[in-house]
């Protein structure tokens, strides 16, 4: 390729560059034409929708000609039509709504609880919530969600949602709400309905669908216990996993099926059992206004001859743990245990035992004595102290004896310089411990013994429905995160708001882990105390990663880690000002020339390390021969 030619190429691209540069449009013509863009699909999708509306108006005509004509056939034909009206059930404690299109309840009130704009908590509506009843006919199925039921019966607690049909027979819902409670008794029952069975039929099935609605402040703690949760007839309680999507057959026949968030309950209790079930949990996006999508599809057994009824209770209420327990006296099976209280989770088996058997019953005593949900936090912190007090204080000295013994063992570690002699060493200063008494494993008691009541209370305080909208100092409700400070925009791993307790939470983790972490490394020598500055520096760390993970916590359980590390930590202090380093020492002297004048067998580590330090040498020497 000739000078030329080359030259040509570049001007050919200089133009083609220059062009391109010079015909692109301005920022300004951007702008208008993504704005002309906008205003057409706005247009495309009104068309579009309106298109939709015109053909739902020819479906809803034509369906409205076909159930005219079917009127004369059909079982059940002349409730294809009808009045969609409101009938309402209500108690001290529950309101519920009951819609003729359906025969079923379809919203529902608590009056004792509120929610975040102070209105009756309304746990679903008809917006969200479906539920109907499918039976299989000869001729049809009876799809209760397409008919129009006639209200008899109507009281301010009960009412019967009837369908008659063109021979007399009748398809029934009884609904009857219990005074004083949030259970209601639900029946269904037939009449002449036999003949339009198929033979092989002998259950009922029921479909179930709800959006569930946040009830509280924090979208994603809240979402964390909101789970759709189950009871097998033979076995335990179970849920589908919170934070994905998840769905199961379930082929045990199951007591019970609930719709839970983290405080409320809709549960669906069948006495003749829920068999072939087939459950399905959805988590929603925030921007979505609800929590998660569940979906419940079930059958339960019918006896088409009308002999008896199908029979089952709803219980639309609060996760309140003894409450729940009183349902039991509501059963419409006499002596059934319900196990509803298990829909308050308190954990894995030991730490459920801790807050059934204790938490919960020194939190109904202090409770009802008049405090203040903060008080009784602190006191139960206070009481749990003091219950764990003998074995924090044997903690202590068992690693203020190592400490008063340090010089000794520093004699030691320079005896053994070469790290191939660190058995020998490990062996002469556990050695040194049994002379002594000392058990350097005799601080690990206290810790073994408060991990699962912390755990406990992990579980216990975010599920306690008495913290709901309890206020405590600068927090205005107990069982969501305090939100004093805050800001507008989200960020990254720490949201929109910063948690004071939290923050004291952390502090306190880092001063208690601070003071553990100096007694640990003035006890220890050679090879244990550079082990123990890298741990040094993992305990500092762990504050901030509990800031990042407990922000968005209750403030409730911040407020309790908080004061039970800050009580920890004035207890350690007290414990040192109270030891005497020179009599501790003149004290572990005595032991000394006591073991002296009786010589025991070492036993436990140090005498594991001495069986260690005698199959090395025999080893040793082996090698030597070869």
């Amino acid at each position: 390729m000739d000078k030329n030619t080359i030259t040509g190429f570049v001007l050919i691209a200089l133009v083609l560059i220059g062009f391109t540069y010079f015909s692109q449009p301005s920022a300004e013509q951007i702008a208008e034409a993504r704005r002309q863009d906008s205003i057409a699909a706005v247009n495309a999708e009104k068309q579009r929708v309106l298109q939709q509306q015109q053909a739902a108006k020819q479906v809803s005509s034509d369906s409205s000609a076909l159930m005219a004509a079917a009127d004369t056939t059909s079982l059940f034909g002349m409730h294809k039509r009808g009045q969609n009206k409101t009938v309402t059930l209500q108690n001290e404690l529950l309101k519920i709504e009951l819609n003729t299109l359906g025969g079923v309840i379809t919203d529902a009130h608590l009056k004792d609880y509120k929610d975040q704009k102070k209105k009756p908590v309304q746990l679903f509506s008809k917006a969200t919530s479906y539920l109907h009843y499918i039976l299989p006919l000869k001729e049809e199925n009876l799809k209760t969600a397409e008919m129009y039921f006639n209200a008899e019966k109507q009281t301010d607690s009960t009412v019967t949602m009837t369908l008659n049909g063109n021979d007399g027979s009748t398809f029934a819902i009884e609904y009857k709400l219990i005074p004083h409670t949030y259970m209601v008794n639900v029946a269904i029952r037939t009449n002449g309905l036999e003949r339009h069975v198929m033979p092989n039929v002998k259950t009922i099935s029921i479909e179930w669908q709800d959006s569930i609605r946040p009830q509280e402040k924090g979208f994603t703690f809240e979402n964390r216990y909101a789970t759709l949760t189950y009871k097998e007839k033979n076995g335990g309680m179970d849920y589908l996993n919170e934070a994905k999507e998840k769905e199961e057959d379930i082929k045990e026949t199951l007591d019970w099926v609930a719709f839970k968030n983290q405080f409320f309950s809709y549960v669906l209790i069948g006495y003749e059992g829920l068999e072939k079930a087939k459950l399905k949990s959805t988590p929603l996006a925030e921007e979505s206004g609800f929590l998660k999508n569940y979906k419940a599809q079930m059958e339960t057994p019918f006896d088409a001859t009308g002999k008896s009824s199908v029979n089952m209770q709803f219980y639309i209420g609060p996760n309140k743990f003894r409450l729940l327990q009183q349902m039991n006296d509501y059963s419409l099976e006499q002596g059934k245990d319900l196990e509803l209280d298990e829909l308050v989770y308190l954990g894995w088996p030991l730490f459920k035992y801790i807050n059934r058997f204790f938490t919960i019953y020194v939190f109904d005593w202090l409770t009802k004595l008049g405090f203040s949900m903060g008080v009784v936090l602190l006191l139960i912190t206070i009481l749990l102290k003091v219950l764990v007090y003998p074995t924090t204080r044997k903690s202590y000295l068992s690693s203020a004896k190592m400490r008063v013994l340090k010089p000794k063992l520093d004699e030691i570690n320079a005896k053994y310089p070469n790290s191939e002699d660190n058995m020998k060493k490990q062996q002469e200063i556990m050695a040194t411990y049994s002379k002594y008494g000392v058990s350097p494993m005799g601080g690990c008691l206290p810790i073994l013994l408060q991990m699962p009541i912390w755990i406990a209370m992990f579980n216990f305080v975010p599920n306690a429905i008495e913290l709901r909208q309890q206020s405590f100092l600068w927090a205005d409700d107990l069982s969501t995160y305090d939100d004093v400070i805050h800001w507008s925009t989200n960020l990254p791993f720490i949201g929109n708001h910063l948690s004071i307790f939290c923050l004291l939470f952390c502090v306190s983790n880092l001063l208690y882990s601070w003071i553990n972490m100096k007694m640990q490394k003035d006890s220890m020598v050679g090879a244990q105390a550079e082990q123990m500055k890298m741990m040094q520096w993992m305990m500092m760390l762990m504050p901030v990663f509990f800031f990042f993970m407990f922000n968005d916590y209750s403030s409730g359980l911040n407020y309790y880690y908080f004061i039970s590390l800050l009580a920890s930590a004035v207890t350690f202090w007290w414990l040192r000002w109270r030891t005497d380093d020179k009599k501790l020492l003149a004290k572990l002297e005595e032991n000394y020339k006591k073991n002296m004048s009786n010589p025991q067998k070492m036993k436990g580590l140090a005498a594991r390390l001495e069986a260690l330090q005698k199959q090395q040498e025999q080893q040793k020497q082996r090698l030597n021969r070869k």
